[in-house]
This record gives structure tokens, sequence and C-alpha cells, in this order.
């Protein structure tokens, strides 16, 4: 589905986000709306590192992104439930 909304130009702006261990990212549609970027089984898509996240999101025709990184912290372990 973000494949399509891409490719249809409704996408304004991509944020990857690194929040303690957690990586994800949030998309900004052309009418101002966030949404938090999901798998098919609709949990939120993350990954173990910033730059597969980055290779994901470039695959999926994204170019431009914004990193923020004030909350993150690399050497966290992640909690597995």
């Amino acid at each position: 589905m973000l494949q399509g909304l891409v490719e249809a130009g409704a996408v304004k702006a991509v944020s990857i986000i690194a929040n303690g261990a957690i990586i994800h990212a949030e998309i900004c549609t052309l009418s101002g709306d966030k949404k938090v970027i999901t798998t098919h089984a609709g949990s939120i898509k993350t990954w173990a590192s910033i730059d597969s996240a980055a290779k994901w999101l470039k695959k999926v025709g994204l170019g431009t992104i914004k990193l923020e990184v004030g909350k993150w912290s690399p050497n966290q372990k992640s909690m597995t439930f």
C-alpha cells in the first residue's frame, strides 16, 4: 500500500524515528495526516538499524528522508516479548 501512495504522489514527507533501540518510520500525506508505517498484519514496521530502514524506504521509492535520533540509544537492548 505504501508503494501505491508513493507512486500516486500522496506522500509529502517521511521520517525515520529512532527511539531507544526501536526504529520505525512515519509518513506525512499531502492532506497533512501522519501515519506510522505498518506491516500487512497491522503491527508497526520496525528495523534493527537506521541503514536497514533507509534501504527499505529507498526500495519503495522514497529518496528524501528526515532522520530523528534525539531519543536513540544504539547500545540499548531491545525488549522481546
